[in-house]
């Protein structure tokens, strides 16, 4: 398929470089916000990649198609959850800067559908199966109706996330039968030609193993 630009992308917000990025209070109302934006974005984002995994990689089963489309409506679900609670606080996607290292690495996987499968939902989204818990310790300190309901919100896409990571780790471990591969070495092969980030603790084990990494995949972690 020929390389596309990011579909539907709004003027709003400004994408800046990660370390760019404003770090803010989540005690603060102001921080609150941007918090929620930050994962609203990612979930926008997530929505692009689980539609470009669709309709990019030809040649796979239909099952592979009806999955992606699957996690795509679930990422627009979880992107209007964050939305609408944005703008009952005041605000709304688009009134804080973010960044695009989650669609960078779609793009440089363009070309192959195993490294997608391993360098995507199996690594920088199952990131957010460990930050989720993370993320709702802070908020229930924070305390406040807003942050509470954040958390709830943050339930949802945690689980979720974890049927989308598994659907990752299913087609990556196909993809390695047909290619005839060993998945854990392979992956790593992966990480080093696409530059993948190193993945740092702590990891939500528990998480990991219901989207389906085994054992040896979580000791190399």
């Amino acid at each position: 398929m020929p390389n596309a630009a990011l579909p539907g992308r709004p003027c709003r917000p400004e994408l800046i470089h990660p370390a760019r990025v404003p770090r803010r209070s989540p005690f603060k109302p102001e921080g609150l916000a941007a918090l929620l934006h930050a994962i609203a974005h990612i979930e926008f984002n997530a929505i692009n990649l689980a539609l470009d995994a669709a309709w990019r990689f030809d040649g796979m089963p239909r099952e592979f198609h009806l999955d992606w489309l699957h996690v795509a409506a679930e990422e627009a679900h979880h992107f209007s959850l964050l939305r609408e609670h944005l703008q009952s606080l005041g605000h709304d996607y688009g009134d804080f800067p973010g960044h695009d290292n989650l669609w960078s690495m779609c793009e440089r996987t363009a070309d192959d559908v195993t490294a997608r499968m391993a360098l995507v939902p199996r690594t920088l989204e199952a990131r957010g199966l460990d930050a989720s818990p993370l993320i709702q310790d802070k908020l229930r300190k924070v305390g406040t109706p807003a942050a509470l309901r954040a958390v709830d919100i943050l339930d949802i896409i945690l689980r979720d996330e974890i049927g989308h990571v598994a659907i990752g780790n299913h087609w990556y471990r196909w993809l390695c039968a047909r290619e005839q591969v060993d998945p854990v070495a392979h992956y790593a092969t992966l990480v080093v030609r696409h530059d993948a980030p190193k993945l740092h603790p702590p990891f939500n084990m528990e998480a990991r193993r219901r989207a389906g990494f085994d054992e040896a995949e979580l000791g190399r972690l």
